[in-house]
C-alpha cells in the first residue's frame, strides 16, 4: 500500500477535506456563540386580543434558550402554545437578533358542557371568559357537529329575530334550541333545518302566537307541530 502513490494521494486528500470540514465547523460554532447574535427581541406580529401578555413575556423568559441560531424553535412554539387562547402559533428567526412570533387565537362560539369552550371551528379549548355565549351540550367528539348545526340554525331564525342560547345534542342524536325569549324547540333526530324552516314560516300565524310564553314546541310532526303551555295555564 505504501508503494501505491494514487492511493496514498486519495487518503491524504480525504484526510485534508475531513479535517477542512471540523475546522469549518468549529469556526461555526464559534461565531454562532458569539455575543452579536445573542436574541434580543421577540416580536409578536399582532397585538393579542384574549391571550394574556404577562402570560406571553413569562414564556419569553423562562422558555425561550439559546441564541439566534442555537434557539429551539419548536420547543419555543410548543411553550407557546400551551398558553390558554392560543390555538396555533409560528415562530420564525428574524436576522441578526429577533424571533418573530405569529399567534392564531381561539374565536370563542359558546361554552361546551358548562366546563369548557368551542371555537368557530368546532374545536374544544379550556379558558376563561366573561363574554355571554350560547351552550352547547353534547358529546365531546361531537363539538363541530354541533358548531355547525348552530350556524345553519341561526340562520332559519333570521326572519324571527331569534338567537339560540342554548343547543343540546343527545346521545341519541336529537336536537333540542333554546331561543333567547326563552321559547324550547324540540327538533328531533332528522331534516332539523328544514322543520325549524317551516316553524319560522307558520310562525306568526300560528297557536304558539296565542299562546303567550310556551315552554315548549315539539316540530317532530310531519304536518304540523305541538305546543306545551306555560305552568299553571289553563
Amino acid at each position: 500500500m505504501w508503494d501505491n502513490a494514487h492511493l496514498l494521494r486519495g487518503i491524504a486528500n480525504v484526510l485534508f477535506g475531513f479535517s477542512l470540514l471540523l475546522m469549518v465547523y468549529g469556526m461555526l460554532r464559534y461565531v454562532a456563540q458569539l455575543p452579536a447574535f445573542s436574541l434580543r427581541a421577540v416580536v409578536l406580529t399582532a397585538t393579542p386580543q384574549q391571550v394574556d401578555v404577562a402570560q406571553l413575556e413569562e414564556v419569553v423568559r423562562e422558555q425561550v434558550r439559546g441564541n439566534f441560531f442555537t434557539v429551539d424553535l419548536a420547543e419555543t412554539r410548543a411553550a407557546f402554545q400551551q398558553l390558554p387562547w392560543v390555538r396555533s402559533v409560528s415562530v420564525r428567526r428574524k436576522f441578526p437578533w429577533q424571533l418573530e412570533v405569529e399567534i392564531e387565537e381561539h374565536i370563542a362560539l359558546a361554552r361546551w358542557n358548562k366546563t369548557a369552550l368551542v371555537n368557530t371551528y368546532g374545536e374544544l379549548f379550556e379558558a376563561k371568559s366573561d363574554e355571554a355565549l350560547p351552550e352547547f351540550s353534547g358529546e365531546q367528539e361531537n363539538s363541530l357537529v354541533v358548531a355547525r348545526m348552530y350556524g345553519e340554525l341561526e340562520q332559519e331564525l333570521l326572519p324571527m329575530q331569534r338567537h339560540i342560547v342554548r343547543l343540546d345534542l343527545s346521545p341519541r342524536m336529537s336536537w333540542q334550541v333554546k331561543l333567547d325569549d326563552g321559547m324550547e324547540l324540540a327538533l328531533g333526530r332528522e331534516a332539523m333545518r328544514e322543520r325549524l324552516a317551516r316553524f319560522v314560516k307558520v310562525f306568526p300565524y300560528s297557536v304558539a302566537v296565542r299562546v303567550p310564553n310556551a315552554r315548549r314546541i315539539d316540530l317532530r310532526y310531519r304536518n304540523g307541530f305541538a305546543v306545551q303551555p306555560p305552568l299553571g295555564a289553563a
